[in-house]
């Protein structure tokens, strides 16, 4: 987990995660690391921390990507980057805001 890390997210970054101890060296490697631990019914922390972000995006991928019944996988990472274009535009209709991107910058 620990080189996944490493080579997916800045040295600099502050990490919110739950209290799984795969998460225990984060700090050590010189993250900033905060936690909210479930185990005690904490699923969000006065100080901002929590991880309910995540938790939200891969609840609508789950049930997304679960329509389509198995896909190739070499298209996965189109499904899941359609996925998170439409999680991070939910409160948008999304028909228009295709229409504007297209105006914006046209295919031809």
């Amino acid at each position: 987990l620990q080189a996944i890390i490493r080579g997916k997210i800045a040295p600099d970054s502050l990490v919110n995660s739950d209290g799984w101890r795969g998460y225990d060296g984060l700090v050590d490697m010189g993250y900033g690391h905060r936690r909210v631990n479930h185990s005690k019914d904490e699923f969000a922390r006065p100080d901002g921390t929590h991880i309910n972000g995540i938790e939200g995006f891969w609840g609508l991928a789950k049930v997304r990507l679960a329509r389509f019944r198995g896909m190739a996988p070499q298209a996965f990472w189109l499904h899941l980057k359609e996925c998170e274009w439409r999680f991070n535009n939910r409160g948008e209709n999304l028909g228009r805001l295709v229409l504007k991107i297209c105006r914006l910058d046209p295919l031809i």
